[in-house]
């Protein structure tokens, strides 16, 4: 779990994904629309990738996948990220994390 923490603080945004699934490509395109330059750790495609995958779910993600911190906090999947862009707040709280200049 402490690699987590440390992966999930190394930028403004951090998302843990898989390769393969649909809903982590429209998580990582909705940020990158955004302009949004997250760091992005695919499961499937590193050592000790069900590890921290075992980490997020005991962290409360559930599905474990796609995960996004926002200024190493949880926010949460698809669903949680998809709300607080539909309610405006994803933005905000993009800009005060410094992952958005504009």
């Amino acid at each position: 779990m402490e690699s987590v923490k440390i992966l999930a603080s190394e930028r403004p945004v951090v998302i843990f994904s898989k390769s393969s699934c649909c809903m982590c490509h429209t998580i990582k395109t909705l940020f990158y629309d955004f302009g949004v330059n997250p760091a992005v750790h695919e499961l499937d495609e590193i050592p000790r990738g069900r590890d921290i995958e075992q980490a997020l779910s005991r962290l409360g993600c559930s599905p474990s996948i796609p995960a996004v911190f926002i200024g190493g906090e949880l926010v949460g999947g698809a669903n949680e990220v998809m709300s607080l862009h539909l309610n405006r707040s994803l933005i905000p709280m993009l800009r005060r994390v410094g992952a958005l200049w504009v």
